[in-house]
């Protein structure tokens, strides 16, 4: 069995540094810094600094942590789950003037949507983008509608954004009639748009929009077209958007990208009979040979509810596997690719960071502010809104 000093038979590589936070992200477009000084991570007092001005700070604080942030984080979350979830409690606590919110930008933002003016939402390390978000920006995404425009397919077409995007993306959604889907409720916002429209533009995370598309919805992989922001008309014809019922977005988690059909066969041929869970944005070759596909809180719940002396293989982020090979020690549960997968961005959030945040509150300084302009959070909240009506 797992227990809580097994490393979930997961080894180092060369890029297990950045992967640990401590360098910048290649692939985010936010490679800020924070400014201040900030505490040693030897700081042997940290944990006693962060509860010091957390206690200070009492009611006028309210602490999010994301399902991925380190455990040194997440013990000081007065609240954990994914990113929707929490945005919706930071809203649910009004008497809280300061969100801090221990997840990435775009969560971030979603949280300043929907809480109220008179709250502040910070998040420790302005560095915690997410390369997926950050793989569609406006300008793509507007120079994409014009395509499909000129293709005579606009207007038959409703955008569905994913949650894990850009506060802009959101509310290019908003003006043209679309919603926003998380990972558990991707199939009902795709039902939604199709009552709407005949063809749905899928942001970011083309492996979502396919796999829920085609394994829950009975599309085929050639009702999938994939425009590529980076190509000339995004590398396809308008032919193929006439055709295409789904045209997804060439955008990828970085962590869930990662698993391979190889990994899945390895894992079966070490561990007989294993249980393969994995999220949805894992590649379509990799759900398609999974056992069991879910978002993080199915994954979280699927554990909970197995039988002791079962064994899983799980294909999500680091941080979360290991938090629940610790909680579930009855069971094995193993990591299912063989090398360091840490979401890097997630990452930058240490406890030095959430240390100099609610320190810097603590003293009356507001620090890392992430603030949505109102035009943009007008047009995002209503797909966030669009959303919630959903049946």
């Amino acid at each position: 069995m797992t227990t809580t000093s097994e490393p979930l038979d997961v080894q180092p590589t060369p890029l297990a540094l950045l992967l640990l936070g401590r360098e910048s992200d290649p692939r985010s477009e936010r490679g800020v810094d924070c400014p201040g000084d900030l505490p040693a991570p030897s700081d042997p007092d940290l944990v006693e600094r962060a509860r010091a001005a957390k206690a200070k700070l009492g009611e006028k604080v309210f602490v999010l942590g994301h399902h991925y942030q380190r455990d040194e984080v997440i013990q000081f979350a007065d609240v954990t789950g994914d990113s929707f979830k929490l945005a919706r409690d930071a809203a649910a606590r009004p008497e809280a003037e300061y969100i801090v919110f221990c997840g990435v930008h775009f969560m971030a933002e979603s949280a300043d949507i929907l809480t109220s003016d008179a709250q502040q939402v910070v998040l420790p390390d302005l560095a915690a983008g997410c390369s997926m978000a950050d793989m569609a920006t406006a300008e793509q995404v507007a120079e994409c509608w014009d395509v499909l425009t000129e293709a005579g397919v606009a207007d038959v077409t409703v955008p569905v954004s994913y949650m894990n995007s850009s506060a802009d993306i959101k509310a290019f959604t908003g003006r043209h009639g679309g919603t926003i889907c998380t990972s558990s409720n991707a199939k009902r916002a795709l039902e939604w748009a199709f009552e709407q429209g005949e063809k749905v533009l899928f942001l970011p995370d083309q492996h979502l929009g396919r796999n829920t598309a085609v394994r829950e919805m009975g599309f085929s992989l050639e009702d999938c077209i994939v425009y590529n922001p980076h190509k000339p008309n995004g590398g396809v014809t308008a032919e193929q958007l006439r055709d295409a019922k789904m045209i997804l977005w060439r955008g990828h988690c970085s962590v869930h990208g990662r698993f391979s059909l190889e990994s899945v066969e390895d894992v079966r041929a070490r561990i007989p009979g294993v249980n393969v869970l994995v999220h949805p944005e894992c590649k379509h070759e990799v759900v398609s040979a999974a056992d069991h596909v879910g978002s993080t809180e199915y994954i979280i719940k699927a554990l909970e509810a197995a039988p002791a002396g079962s064994s899983w293989a799980i294909g999500t982020e680091l941080n979360l596997v290991r938090r629940l090979a610790k909680a579930h020690p009855d069971k094995q549960i193993v990591f299912l690719d063989k090398t360091v997968c840490f979401c890097s961005t997630m990452n930058r959030i240490d406890l030095p960071h959430l240390v100099w945040a609610l320190e810097s509150l603590a003293d009356g300084k507001v620090v890392n502010r992430i603030q949505v302009d109102r035009e943009t959070e007008h047009f995002a909240k209503l797909a966030l809104e669009r959303m919630l009506a959903l049946p």
